[in-house]
C-alpha cells in the first residue's frame, strides 16, 4: 500500500540531532555529562534563539516605532514580525490581540489590575484551582482584599485531577473571572480546559488560562478554546527569559484601561488629559524587551518546525518510561498521578530531604527542581513540605532517566 504524501514528508524524531541545537546540553559539570530535568522551571536554548538575540543586537538594534532612521525602522519589523509569530503559534486570529510581557506572571498581574479592577467589586468572587502557581494564586487575593471580593477555590483529587463535579458547583452569578493553569508546574496534570471553559460560558464566566507550562509541550490554538485570555512565558518554551506574551480577546483589550503610564502606550499628552493608544500599544509601556521579542519569534519558529505534535507525541514517550524507572525505586512516591499528564516527575523518598536528593544528584551531573516550585497549596495538599522534580523536554533521552535512576539508587545506598 502507498503510503501518504505527508508520511512519506515526515521525517522520523531524531532527540540526537535536535540535542546538537542545544549548546547547554555539552557541558560537564562536575566533570559529567550535564542531565538538564529542570526544564519546568526554566527551559534550555537552541543556538537559533541565541544567535536571533545576539543578530538583534550585532547587527539592527535601535528603539522600535519611534524612529524613521535605518535601524530603528528594521528593529520596529522584526519586533512586530515577532509578534505576528506568536500570534500564529497561538491560534490568535490578530496580531494586535497578542500583548508582549515579561512573562506569565506579570500577564496575570495585567489582567487582574486592568480587566479585575474593572469588573470585580464587592461581594464578587475569582475562582481558581488547589494547584495554581503563585503566580495565579497572589494576583487575585491581591484584588480580591483591594476589592473586597472573595477567592474561591476548586479542589483537586489524589491524583491531581480537577474534581469537575465540586468546579461546577462553586460557579455562581458572582463569579467574575474562572483564573487556572493549563498544565501543572508541581504536578504535571493536563487539565480539561476545554470542557472547563464550556461550562465557565455556560455561565457567562470568563476564563484566564495559565499555559506557561503547555506552551513548551502542547498544540495550542486559543481560538479554538475560545478562553478570553492566554498567556505563557518565554523562557520555560525554550525562548529568552524576561519575555512572554499573554492573548486576549481583541474586543476585552480595547476595553481595559492601561497597565502602566508612559512612553509608547499614548496616543497624545497634554498636562489636562492624555488619550490611550489602542492595544496592544496601550500595555506596553517603555522601551520593551526589543531583543528578547524578536528571539521569542524565532523561537516559535524553531518549535513549529518541528512540530508540537511530535514534541507531544516524543515526550509522552518518555514521560511513561520516566514513570515506569520511578516506581521501581524503593521508597519512592510519585506526587501526582493524572492519567492525562505532561513532562513532570515530582516525588519523594522516603527518609530523605528532597534538597538532599537533588544535592546529591548534582554531584552526579544531574539538574532537578527540589522545593514548594510557587506551589505551596499544591504541598499542603499532599502532606508534604518539598518534591523533588525531575521535568522532561524533547532534548532529553530515555538513556538520561536511566542515569536519574541510577543517580537516585545512589541516594538510596547513602540514606539507608
Amino acid at each position: 500500500m502507498a503510503l501518504a504524501q505527508h508520511q512519506i514528508d515526515k521525517p522520523p524524531f531524531d532527540v540526537e540531532a535536535i540535542r546538537q541545537d542545544f549548546p547547554a546540553l555539552s557541558l560537564t559539570p562536575y566533570g559529567k555529562s550535564l542531565v538538564y530535568l529542570d526544564s519546568a522551571a526554566s527551559a534550555q536554548k537552541p543556538e537559533a534563539v541565541i544567535e536571533a538575540e545576539a543578530r538583534c543586537y550585532r547587527e539592527y538594534y535601535a528603539n522600535v516605532h519611534r524612529g524613521v532612521h535605518y535601524l530603528s525602522t528594521k528593529a520596529t519589523v522584526a519586533y512586530e514580525d515577532a509578534r505576528r509569530n506568536v500570534a500564529r503559534f497561538m491560534g490568535a486570529g490578530d496580531p494586535s490581540e497578542i500583548v508582549f510581557v515579561r512573562g506569565t506572571t506579570e500577564a496575570i498581574n495585567l489582567v487582574a489590575a486592568t480587566y479585575g479592577r474593572e469588573h470585580v467589586g464587592e461581594g464578587d468572587e475569582v475562582l481558581i484551582t488547589t494547584m495554581e502557581h503563585h503566580s495565579n494564586i497572589v494576583p487575585w487575593q491581591m484584588l480580591c482584599e483591594e476589592k473586597g471580593a472573595k477567592l474561591v477555590v476548586a479542589p483537586i483529587d489524589d491524583r491531581g485531577d480537577i474534581i469537575l463535579e465540586e468546579l461546577e458547583k462553586i460557579m455562581s452569578e458572582r463569579t467574575k473571572l474562572l483564573a487556572t493553569v493549563h498544565v501543572s508546574n508541581a504536578l504535571g496534570t493536563i487539565n480539561p480546559v476545554e470542557r472547563i471553559i464550556e461550562m465557565a460560558h455556560e455561565r457567562g464566566i470568563p476564563v484566564l488560562l495559565d499555559g506557561a507550562q503547555a506552551a513548551p509541550h502542547l498544540p495550542m490554538n486559543v481560538a479554538e478554546l475560545d478562553c478570553e485570555f492566554y498567556t505563557f512565558s518565554g523562557h520555560k518554551a525554550f525562548g529568552p527569559s524576561g519575555i512572554g506574551a499573554l492573548y486576549g480577546k481583541k474586543e476585552l483589550l480595547d476595553a481595559m484601561p492601561p497597565y502602566q503610564g508612559g512612553g509608547e502606550m499614548i496616543r497624545s499628552v497634554t498636562f489636562e488629559k492624555t488619550e490611550y493608544a489602542p492595544a496592544p500599544a496601550r500595555f506596553e509601556a517603555g522601551t520593551p524587551n526589543i531583543a528578547g521579542a524578536i528571539a521569542l519569534g524565532a523561537t516559535v519558529d524553531y518549535l513549529e518546525a518541528i512540530g508540537m505534535g511530535a514534541i507531544q507525541a516524543y515526550e509522552e514517550e518518555l514521560l511513561a518510561y520516566g514513570t515506569s524507572a520511578l516506581e521501581s525505586v524503593s521508597g519512592l512516591r510519585l506526587i501526582g498521578t493524572a492519567v492525562h499528564k505532561a513532562s513532570v516527575l515530582s516525588f519523594v523518598m522516603d527518609g530523605v530531604h528532597p534538597h538532599d536528593i537533588g544535592t546529591i544528584l548534582d554531584r552526579e551531573g544531574i539538574a532537578v527542581r527540589t522545593g514548594h516550585h510557587c506551589a505551596q497549596p499544591v504541598m499542603d495538599r499532599y502532606g508534604v513540605a518539598a518534591t523533588a522534580r525531575a521535568s522532561l523536554a524533547f532534548y532529553n533521552t530515555k538513556e538520561e532517566i536511566d542515569r536519574l535512576i541510577a543517580g537516585l539508587e545512589k541516594v538510596r545506598e547513602i540514606f539507608g
